[in-house]
């Protein structure tokens, strides 16, 4: 009993030694974090980007049509009303849903029953 004993607290105290290295590197490793500053904290003055010849008066571009000459297709302007397009979803039936429950009833009462009902299952 006691050999067993020893070889379970030899076990404990490896796996104690393994945690407290790794929880020791986790703390160096963080600790180190904190202490190296990559952002001074010196305050620094906000530059925003200048751009003069963004908002400045300038001659557009000459039109050009965007069909080719020898396109054989015309175009039309303006807007076609929704109806023309047809309905975007199939109108709603117009059976009441209690009527479809009771015809599901009756369907499921017509279904033919089992012939014999199995009371024990398995071995």
């Amino acid at each position: 009993m006691s050999r067993l004993l020893l070889l379970h607290w030899s076990q404990a105290k490896t796996t104690m030694k393994i945690t407290i290295v790794a929880l020791f590197f986790l703390v160096a490793g963080t600790a180190f974090g904190q202490a190296v500053g990559t952002i001074s904290s010196q305050a620094q003055m906000l530059q925003v980007p200048d751009h003069p010849l963004h908002a400045d008066e300038h001659a557009m571009a000459p039109e050009h049509s965007l069909l080719s000459s020898s396109n054989p297709y015309s175009y039309a302007q303006g807007e076609r009303p929704l109806w023309e397009f047809g309905p975007a979803s199939p109108p709603p039936s117009l059976t009441p849903l209690g009527d479809v429950a009771r015809a599901f009833r009756k369907e499921k009462l017509a279904l033919r029953k089992a012939e014999f009902v199995l009371e024990k299952q398995g071995s």
